[in-house]
């Protein structure tokens, strides 16, 4: 019933093309950025990597936005880490009362608990695509979004904590934190949540949780898609579930959809492992993903 309805929503005569004079994503700028992050080494909460791209990023941000916020926060983990984390939040045409969160995370996960040799495991991942894409994506987006103004308010929030772990409870550490602290005033609207959003073959269906909880944000994103010739990779089908960052936003009322991509090299095998590799991930794909987000952005949201 959903992926009939999810169908019938996003039908349309056929690509139109962006929205006129919107700015264009170049995925090979966002690819460099890839780069560079994997270039500061693992991204774990308390490493100098963590410290080094915090960093990088306030300062490409502060070149750009017009606000630029770092939350800081502390978490004690169920095997008694103490972490020390930080969202960072660039918001854009703050005075717009009407306001859109585009979010994704920039730590990275400090084991490789997916990799076929027990010798590895302990290892932290380098994190080109579980990590660096998405937050490759919206830092390229802050350039655009810095240079030509967006018609509706929007807040990139780069979180931190998605992935330490082990299991759930140390996870989503950053979105769970922003979900318990939304503001009354400049609540945002919606959410787009990006994650593993460059493997070199990519595929977009619908996440299975923003089916049910998110569908009219769903229809505006992969309508998005469709006018810009995307339907291959933004397949209106529903997928399985995927709990990620979405799914406190939710949680606490905001309905937010997640850009994933789950299958990540040949049967997943990339993902959690030393393959997480920027070799792994594509331009190309950087740029569909940026070039979507671009027009849901552009278009009024």
């Amino acid at each position: 019933m959903v992926a009939a309805v999810l169908l019938a929503g996003c039908q349309s005569d056929g690509p139109s093309g962006p929205t006129a004079g919107s700015p264009t994503f170049d995925g090979s700028v966002a690819m460099d950025l890839v780069r560079q992050q994997v270039g500061f080494g693992p991204r774990v909460p308390g490493t100098p990597g963590h410290a080094a791209q915090l960093d990088w990023m306030l300062s490409r941000l502060g070149t750009v936005a017009p606000e630029v916020v770092t939350d800081t926060f502390d978490h004690v983990t169920t095997n008694g880490d103490s972490l020390r984390l930080f969202n960072v939040m660039a918001r854009f045409a703050p005075e717009n009362a009407r306001r859109i969160v585009l979010l994704a995370h920039w730590d990275t996960r400090p084991t490789s608990d997916a990799e076929p040799d027990p010798a590895d495991r302990a290892l932290p991942i380098p994190g080109a695509n579980d990590g660096a894409s998405g937050t490759a994506v919206l830092l390229t987006l802050a350039e655009l979004l810095g240079a030509q103004p967006p018609p509706v308010g929007i807040d990139l929030l780069l979180v931190d904590g998605e992935d330490y772990g082990p299991g759930v409870p140390d996870m989503f550490l950053g979105a769970r934190h922003y979900a318990a602290n939304l503001p009354a005033i400049g609540r945002p609207e919606y959410g787009v949540l990006l994650d593993m959003v460059g493997d070199l073959e990519p595929g977009f269906p619908v996440e299975g949780i923003s089916a049910r909880s998110a569908d009219a944000v769903v229809q505006k994103v992969w309508a998005a898609a469709e006018r810009l010739g995307y339907r291959d990779s933004f397949p209106t089908r529903v997928g399985p579930d995927v709990i990620d960052d979405h799914v406190p936003l939710i949680q606490a009322g905001l309905p937010t959809v997640a850009v994933i991509d789950f299958t990540y090299g040949p049967e997943n095998a990339y993902w959690h492992t030393q393959d997480d590799v920027p070799e792994n991930v594509s331009a190309s794909t950087l740029e569909m993903v940026g070039r979507v987000i671009t027009e849901l952005v552009y278009s009024g949201g």
